[in-house]
């Protein structure tokens, strides 16, 4: 194990032990079971990607600080969410996730949206709960609002919506790109963001910090793409072919594997090249992360 890998593992216990931290603490009353799932899902595995950049890009500017844990918290509360509902029957229906069985699969269909909308609102109460608690001002309230914005419409829901309007039609580009921007990208672009927002930092730091994180979580999609035809079953924890059940056309499905292949690799050398921008001496993860993104497999 490399150094990098070392420090990917410990980051990623750090987080699991925050995630448990934030969780509701409620021990009885009639809604165990919806705080039951939504600790069940949370804590089911996962990269912890979109925290860790939070705490990485927040790192650039500034100290680490407690402030920034409530947020790192919420982001990783809200992905969850979302896949949560993305695995519903009304949705994708898938029986899997991380290997195990989806929320809906263990707990039913009702008991999973109910946990997906909890962990949702937990993720609003926790961050501000921080502002008020570190006294952030604007610099919290402006990263609390990139996640709210970056979850609904104009992010995670308006990816979703597209992505079930198009489903069993013939698309081109364009709506396959609105549709990995808003429903994957959206959350990585917000995990940099909302790092810059807590640091103080300025609209053309942000808009940086956005660009590498669109082209990190554009790449993400479209290696989840390839990994649904390629991938290992057992690696991935999920079924793969899902796309194709589906009936969903995908970055593969039009530019094919070795193309998609291309597309994903010139992503990751943009955002190494946007990366470069900022002081060097404290990058080296980001930028080894960004390499990892490279040949991951699952």
């Amino acid at each position: 194990m490399n150094e990098f890998d070392k420090k990917l593992r410990k980051q990623q216990q750090n987080i699991n032990q925050l995630l448990i931290e934030f969780l509701p603490q409620e021990t009885s009353g009639y809604h165990e079971i919806v705080i039951e799932a939504m600790t069940y899902s949370l804590l089911a595995g996962g990269k912890r990607i979109r925290p860790m950049i939070l705490e990485e890009v927040y790192g650039l500017f500034k100290p680490k600080s407690l402030s920034i844990e409530p947020f790192m918290v919420a982001i990783e509360m809200v992905h969850t969410y979302s896949l949560v509902h993305d695995d519903l029957p009304a949705m994708d229906n898938d029986d899997l996730r991380r290997g195990l069985p989806t929320c809906h699969k263990k707990y039913g269909e009702n008991i999973a949206i109910l946990a997906g909308d909890a962990l949702l609102n937990r993720a609003y109460e926790i961050m501000l709960e921080g502002v008020m608690k570190y006294k952030l001002g604007d610099q919290g309230l402006l990263a609390a609002s990139c996640l709210a914005t970056n979850a609904g419409t104009k992010g995670i829901i308006g990816g979703q919506v597209a992505d079930i309007t198009y489903e069993d039609q013939a698309v081109d580009m364009d709506v396959i790109g609105y549709i990995h921007q808003h429903k994957t990208s959206a959350l990585i672009e917000a995990a940099f963001m909302m790092g810059g927002y807590l640091a103080g930092q300025s609209d053309e730091v942000i808009k940086r910090l956005n660009r590498i994180g669109r082209c990190i979580g554009l790449a993400f999609q479209i290696q989840d793409d390839l990994l649904d035809i390629t991938g290992d079953e057992a690696k991935l924890g999920k079924p793969i072919l899902s796309d194709m059940k589906n009936k969903k056309t995908t970055y593969v499905d039009l530019k094919g594997v070795e193309g998609s292949k291309v597309i994903v690799a010139d992503l990751l050398e943009e955002a190494l090249s946007v990366l470069k921008s900022f002081d060097s001496t404290k990058t080296v993860f980001l930028r080894d992360f960004i390499n990892y993104l490279k040949e991951r497999t699952f």
